[in-house]
């Protein structure tokens, strides 16, 4: 795996975590055990990516997928359905996905309009197929510490890119801020499958910042541009940052930011990556080796 970036020579002392050099490598290394794949005899994994609406930001999101996918050497089923679907032509259209044996992995791009129930949605996709590992069967899988799950994508980019730093994480004090389903609840899971100590902050934890200056690992998931100063970190920590928002600059342009104040991070943390290039790119590499895994399962061991 790619190892940290120095940012020494700009006067921080933290080491970068490079994201999108790590996705790079991990859609290579992809690609290459599709083509084994295909070698013995198998039809190529296929991903179907469905969104509702034409939200512009999901619209951008589903193209980067798409092109991603084709980069690894997969197929990429695209379906597009206009704002006004309903909850039904949806769940009929996913009861087709899983009956299809082209379609190895489905993902609904969310959010959906407000007419679709989005857990009805996620569980009507089949826990083998469910490549986003949202659905009720692979939450609880992750729960009870299985291993033949589908973990979600940004909880299993983060855990990669802490690996990268970290060979083991036993005994390290991991602080999570932020418990939604979709990153901070399997993000501690995933932790203390890694034998961590793990604990979840939240929007009414009391002493916020005393906690997480306890920190050896923190994670940031809250979606609150700039929450977390570099006066909460503890020096040498491994700081995980999963937020991104765009805000306008004081000179009328616009910036990505995450939930971290990176520059003041960076005179603190051992580790940390940066926003944009940091948890985003390995979220869709994650993507697409879920995509594999459940390929290879469906088409090289179709009885597990």
């Amino acid at each position: 795996m790619t190892a940290p970036t120095s940012t020494e020579q700009s006067g921080r002392t933290a080491k970068l975590i490079d994201g999108k050099a790590m996705a790079a490598q991990m859609t290579t290394e992809i690609r290459q055990q599709v083509e084994q794949l295909v070698e013995q005899g198998h039809e190529l994994p296929g991903l179907a990516v469905v969104l509702v609406g034409n939200d512009p930001a999901s619209e951008v999101y589903v193209k980067n997928k798409a092109i991603q996918t084709h980069r690894a050497g997969m197929k990429s089923f695209m379906q597009m359905m206009p704002e006004s679907t309903s909850q039904e032509e949806l769940l009929a259209l996913i009861k087709e996905l899983n009956e299809n044996p082209k379609v190895d992995g489905i993902l609904v791009q969310l959010p959906l309009p407000p007419q679709i129930d989005a857990a009805t949605v996620t569980n009507a996709i089949h826990p083998d197929k469910d490549v986003d590992g949202l659905g009720e069967v692979n939450t609880g899988r992750l729960a009870l510490g299985m291993n033949n799950g589908i973990v979600p994508c940004t909880p299993l980019g983060c855990l990669k890119l802490l690996q990268s730093v970290h060979k083991d994480m036993t005994g390290l004090h991991a602080v999570i801020i932020g418990a939604s389903n979709l990153v901070g609840r399997p993000m501690a899971q995933l932790l203390l499958r890694e034998n961590c100590t793990v604990t979840v902050a939240h929007i009414h934890t009391r002493e916020i910042e005393k906690i997480a200056r306890e920190a050896d690992i923190l994670v940031v998931a809250t979606g609150k541009a700039g929450l977390v100063k570099g006066s909460w970190i503890k020096p040498g920590a491994t700081v995980i940052d999963v937020g991104i928002t765009r805000i306008q600059t004081p000179e009328g342009k616009s910036r990505l930011v995450g939930d971290v104040v990176f520059e003041d991070a960076c005179q603190v943390a051992g580790h940390i990556t940066p926003v944009p290039g940091g948890v985003g790119p390995m979220t869709i590499a994650c993507l697409l080796h879920n995509t594999f895994l459940t390929a290879s399962r469906h088409k090289v061991n179709p009885a597990d």
